[in-house]
């Protein structure tokens, strides 16, 4: 029997392994949003930097196509029962997709704002110190519910009868012991209703004394006011008996009869509590919204501190500490305490506890604390956050995703992911990620550059290669790749200063620092240095502050451009007076909404655990307008075709001729302003990239009458071309007479300032000092801290 070795001199290297051959992700056909039929082959095992412009398909590419149906695939190899629990995803637009791997996401998604949401429990962190207080806490009051702000105790008691064929089984007590605050129910605050900001006391209720958003003496409210009997609708509030405004505030919800028809009446306070105040939010329209936070005041709840926990959790100890004292902790100094901690009965607990907050230092993140608020992380501290849970993972041939992993990080803290990105690779994964920053683009192994243009005008792949090829390529990138801006030779002149003084917002250290009025003021740091302390929690919210955070756009496939700024309105009115017909018909949310889909466009079928399946609705055409409301014109067009049209192509026709309409003109020339000239009236908010997103809301708050505008990392999902037109607008915004403070780690920002505010030196209890003001080139010439040294070295100072 003869033994092939191939270790001989003349022997055959041995052939390539078949399962060998798959190193390659490959998509033909990817049709998602505004892709034209892309076609690219991806190497596995390897950084594949995506770029291009602003709404040039990058995210439809890289999340809605592989990542989709990476993701589709794994939920199809579970049992159709366990799918019906799962969110059920549609097949992306695309003719071939070749070996995928698992994919793993880490997008820019905020965290939910929930205020029971905190850093710990949006990790397993929390989870694993209430087991720890569990077992070693004294003394010792119960299981790791008991230390969990998010478990109310519960203590009941009667007769559970279970049938079990012809015997029956009785229980009769049954008892809970959990760590939430009876007082604040786990929120840390409590909140008051300022009583002055729901009624007018000098009127009756007939004269319009409530000031609620939609609580009219006109509708039902109004009936149900008149017909209760409790008190007198013509008399003025501040005449009522203690009795009557009792009734009116407080009331428990009390059955009542109204012209024959049965209804619940209830005090205002419970009602606006369940309809108003304990819904999120960022989630309310924005008059409503106003009304919310001009009517309530939160405080610390005096019962536990603002820890959330029953006193029974906060007396149960490890060495001292509370389980609130270790959350109150920053993660790195927690870490510490934890090292010391030498227990063989909880061992491997304290390892996986170990792992996780080192991970939290690791990536930068070690000066949060885990009590801090979910809803509080910007963009890029979410992201990072998760991302923690993947850094230890043993798992190796996964394909990770990241939506701009380096925003929100100053120039010094990029390097750190950089190396983390390269780590995640060098473990045999795929790594993709979605990028403007020319630091991180530069450690790629592969770039795909798409482009050319944004939204229409994009949506091919224009270069596909080696960073070195990028650069030499031509493209939009390539040219903008090297782009380093010189410093300004003239800076303006301050017209007046804002003074802070004292502030101790989170970390700031009693921070006394004058904000020059009139100017492009930056204020920059490294992350968790103060920034967005100082601006959100210092400069007072007065009229003529124009605030514009990072919180992304609430909309439905419903909203669009037109809908979310107020565009829809004035053409509506345009439309109807043209035609002397309702402004309504003109709403495809309203009464001119085609029957068959209702307004949608778009005819939706549920298929239980598959995906559900779209149509375009035949009987409109997906214009989603009844034929009718299509008959009457405006200059020519209808209002599908009005909707169809881009911004720069609405805003000459909205601008003259038949069809001029001041009100809807202005706000398009907002729009083309913050480089949205490209963009469908009609496209849905949901279709939108994170960049597109963001100056969206930039274009709407440009109409609010402010006089100082305070911007929250404004460069987020912006190319280095679209950062230029950025920058021509705060230059636009500051020549007209308003003062522009940016919270930016952008050096192009940084460079075009007239005046920086830089804060450090470092993170969390570390930073909240300010280490530099003046103009860039006074921080350039000094390179007294890492702004400046960072700063010094992209403008080649």
């Amino acid at each position: 029997m003869s033994k092939v070795t191939g270790t001989g001199r003349g022997a055959q290297a041995p052939a390539p392994h078949a399962a060998d051959s798959h190193d390659l992700i490959r998509v033909h056909g990817a049709r998602e949003n505004n892709l034209k039929d892309v076609s690219i082959e991806i190497p596995k095992r390897r950084l594949t930097v995506f770029t291009g412009v602003s709404g040039s398909g990058k995210s439809s590419l890289v999340f809605d196509t592989i990542a989709a149906e990476s993701q589709r695939l794994i939920n199809e190899t579970y049992s159709a029962f366990v799918q019906g629990f799962m969110p059920a995803l549609a097949r992306p637009e695309v003719d071939v997709l070749d070996g995928l791997t698992t994919a793993i996401t880490v997008d820019q998604q905020r965290m939910g704002a929930d205020p029971r949401s905190t850093v710990g429990t949006a990790t397993d962190a929390n989870a694993m110190l209430r087991i720890l207080f569990s077992r070693l806490g004294k003394p010792h009051i119960g299981p790791p519910g008991a230390y969990s702000f998010n478990t109310a105790s519960v203590r009941a008691s009667g007769a559970i009868t279970v049938e079990r064929g012809a015997r029956k089984a009785v229980k009769a007590t049954y008892s809970r012991t959990g760590g939430m605050c009876p007082r604040c129910e786990g929120r840390g605050t409590v909140s008051d209703i300022d009583l002055t900001q729901l009624y007018d006391d000098s009127k009756s209720l007939n004269e319009g004394a409530l000031t609620i958003p939609g609580y009219s003496m006109d509708g039902w409210y109004g009936r149900i006011f008149t017909g209760c009997g409790f008190f007198d609708p013509d008399k003025p509030i501040r005449k009522y008996t203690k009795r009557e405004l009792h009734d009116l505030l407080h009331k428990e919800p009390t059955k009542i009869k109204v012209d024959g028809i049965n209804l619940t009446y209830e005090g205002l306070i419970p009602k606006i509590r369940k309809s108003m105040l304990s819904k999120d939010i960022d989630a309310l329209q924005p008059h409503v919204r106003a009304f919310v936070e001009r009517t309530t005041t939160f405080a610390t709840c005096p019962e536990c501190d603002g820890t959330r926990l029953t006193e029974g959790a906060r007396s149960s100890k490890i060495k001292k500490i509370s389980i609130a004292d270790a959350c109150a902790m920053e993660i790195r100094d927690l870490a510490e305490w934890v090292r010391r901690l030498k227990e063989p009965s909880v061992a491997p607990l304290l390892m996986a506890l170990q792992h996780s907050l080192d991970s939290f230092v690791e990536i930068g993140l070690g000066y949060l604390s885990l009590d801090r608020p979910a809803g509080t992380l910007s963009g890029g501290e979410a992201q990072r956050v998760k991302m923690v849970r993947h850094l230890g993972s043993s798992l190796t041939d996964v394909t990770y995703v990241f939506d701009e992993p380096t925003t929100g990080l100053h120039p010094h803290d990029i390097s750190r992911m950089n190396d983390l990105l390269l780590r995640l690779r060098d473990k045999g994964n795929t790594v993709l990620v979605v990028e403007h920053k020319p630091q991180t683009i530069a450690i790629a192994d592969h770039v795909v550059d798409l482009g050319p243009g944004a939204g229409t005008a994009g949506g091919t792949v224009c270069f596909e290669g080696t960073v070195e090829g990028l650069r030499a390529g031509g493209t939009v990138t390539g040219r903008h790749l090297d782009d380093r801006p010189a410093l300004k030779e003239a800076v303006r002149t301050p017209a007046g200063t804002l003074a802070v003084r004292g502030a101790t917002t989170h970390n700031l250290q009693g921070v006394d620092v004058d904000i020059p009025l009139g100017v492009l003021c930056v204020i920059t740091g490294v992350a968790g240095s103060g920034k967005s302390s100082l601006v959100h929690g210092s400069i007072p919210s007065e009229e003529g502050v124009v605030s514009v955070g990072q919180g992304p756009i609430k909309g439905s496939r419903r909203s669009n451009p037109a809908t979310y700024t107020g565009l829809l309105d004035p053409i509506r009115k345009a439309f109807a007076k043209a035609n002397g017909v309702k402004p309504a018909l003109f709403s495809a949310n309203s009464e001119g909404a085609c029957p068959t889909c209702n307004g949608a466009g778009v005819v939706y079928t549920d298929l239980a655990m598959m995906a559900g399946v779209a149509v375009t609705c035949e009987e409109c055409e997906g214009k989603r307008f009844q034929a009718a409301v299509l008959e009457h014109h405006l200059g020519g067009r209808d209002i599908s075709e009005v909707l169809a049209m881009p911004v720069s192509e609405a805003e000459e026709f909205f601008g003259s001729g038949e069809a001029r309409t001041p009100a809807a003109h202005r706000i398009l020339g907002r729009l083309a302003d913050v480089g949205l000239g490209y963009l469908a009236l009609g496209q849905p908010l949901t279709t939108l990239s994170g960049g597109e997103r963001q100056r969206l809301k930039l274009a709407t708050h440009m109409a609010d009458k402010g006089g100082v505008y305070v911007l929250d990392e404004p460069t987020t999902g912006l190319h280095l071309a679209d950062v230029e037109q950025l920058l021509g607008l705060l230059d636009r915004l500051v020549d007209s007479g308003k003062s522009v403070i940016v919270v930016e780690h952008h050096p192009a920002v940084m460079a075009h300032a007239d005046w920086l505010i830089d804060l450090g030196p470092g993170a969390g209890h570390d930073g909240g000092r300010i280490v530099f003001e003046g103009t860039p080139a006074d921080l350039v010439a000094a390179r007294s801290t890492l702004t400046g040294e960072h700063l010094a070295a992209y403008v080649g100072g």
